[in-house]
């Protein structure tokens, strides 16, 4: 099949700048858009109906594959869609080795009022709480988490590292394209989440020197839940609006697992517990 378009083939292509700076969080906020990187993450907008900005490729490594037929719909559609050399991917991509592919998708197309509109129609009772999580794969695995677990929003502290970077992105796995994400939230914006209908009956903080097992809580009431910093643990201010404190009992002396870890533990925990009532 013929590229789509130009072929870039310069490092002094202004796209190349452009798609550069969507590595750091002044060029994303800048551009009011974010990287998805790879057939897997690209693939996965478009099966959420998600259409990017623009789309780079390289089609040495793309020859044949299912994702072209995408490629060349969107072009269809009026997506700027450009062949590029594996050297240029190198560069415009985060990941170490590229995967041919990367599409930019503007900030605009995913937020929680999107998201949120796409999903009525079923109660769900957990709202996530990131209190300054700083490690990009943890709130990855974080986010992939919460969709698998059904969480209603993922509210992110302005101190938690940015949700749209790139190694967030790829280690979500396509969480951004369904969930809703509300990112720099102070606490005061956090409380009134916390105040709104429906009435949120607990709010939990995970801690390992925590009072309470999680697992002897009801989950399938309206639950926050506050995961905090991997080092620090939860904040001065996460622990002033918590109405309990729970813990991950452990065996053999450990005394903490990483916050992607705990949080998954928690949130499976509250869909084991639902899944009960539903049968």
């Amino acid at each position: 099949m013929e590229p789509f378009g130009q072929t870039i083939t310069s490092l002094h292509n202004p796209k190349v700048g452009a798609l550069r700076a969507l590595q750091t969080s002044k060029g994303r906020r800048a551009a009011r858009a974010f990287l998805a990187e790879g057939v897997h993450l690209v693939t996965e907008a478009h099966a959420a109906h998600i259409q990017p900005d623009l789309v780079i490729y390289d089609p040495t490594a793309l020859d044949g594959a299912p994702l072209l037929d995408v490629l060349g719909v969107w072009a269809a559609e009026g997506v700027e869609v450009v062949a590029a050399t594996p050297t240029i991917m190198e560069r415009v991509c985060d990941a170490q080795t590229p995967q041919g592919v990367a599409a930019v998708i503007n900030l605009d197309r995913v937020t929680a009022e999107r998201m949120n509109a796409r999903r009525r129609g079923r109660f769900r009772p957990l709202l996530l709480i990131l209190d300054d999580i700083a490690d990009p794969g943890n709130v990855g695995t974080i986010l992939r988490s919460a969709l698998a677990a059904d969480v209603d929003t993922v509210l992110l502290t302005p101190n938690c590292v940015d949700a749209f970077a790139p190694k967030v992105v790829r280690a979500a796995s396509g969480a951004h394209f369904h969930l809703p994400l509300r990112p720099e939230q102070s606490w005061a914006q956090i409380e009134a989440q916390l105040a709104g209908a429906p009435h949120m009956q607990q709010v939990l903080v995970a801690d390992a020197a925590g009072d309470t097992d999680y697992s002897a809580l009801d989950l399938t009431q309206r639950t926050g839940l506050i995961i905090g910093n991997e080092t620090r643990g939860p904040s001065v201010a996460a622990r002033s609006r918590a109405t309990r404190q729970v813990r991950i009992p452990m065996y053999n002396h450990v005394e903490s697992l990483n916050a992607g870890i705990a949080a998954s533990v928690i949130l499976f925990e509250a869909v084991r517990q639902r899944r009960a009532t539903e049968k």
